[in-house]
């Protein structure tokens, strides 16, 4: 079952320090790193929130979907959250570009826990 105070508690996480870190990059690294660099930055942000919010949007529709694709989901998006935006913040901060051979793997957690979303609606609907 999901545990929706903790799926609550991890998009209000994601948010909030989406938001520092986007108005970190914004502010504070704009004169350190390059353009490129930043908006390598900047990316890691805005898929942060997307997933902060969609983390949220879980919390939300809890009772109507089935709780252990929900769980699946929830997990799957937070991780994607470390994996993806860290390995960008990471790959931003280090100009290591190696890091960011991981970034693809965020991003198929963030497909996995979407599609398992779909289909703990689609179960929970049933």
């Amino acid at each position: 079952m999901l545990n929706i105070p903790l799926t609550a508690i991890l998009g209000a996480l994601a948010m909030a320090t989406g938001v520092a870190a986007g108005a970190f990059g914004a502010h504070g690294l704009k004169r350190t790193l390059s353009a490129d660099m930043l908006a390598i930055w900047q990316t890691a942000a805005h898929y942060q929130l997307i997933h902060g919010l969609g983390l949220l949007a879980l919390a939300a529709l809890a009772q109507h979907l089935d709780g252990k694709l929900a769980s699946w989901s929830m997990g799957l998006m937070a991780a994607g959250i470390v994996v993806f935006s860290g390995s960008l913040y990471t790959l931003a901060l280090s100009g290591v570009r190696t890091i960011g051979a991981i970034t693809p793997i965020g991003g198929a957690l963030f497909i996995a826990a979407w599609i398992m979303l779909i289909l703990a609606a689609w179960r929970g609907a049933h």
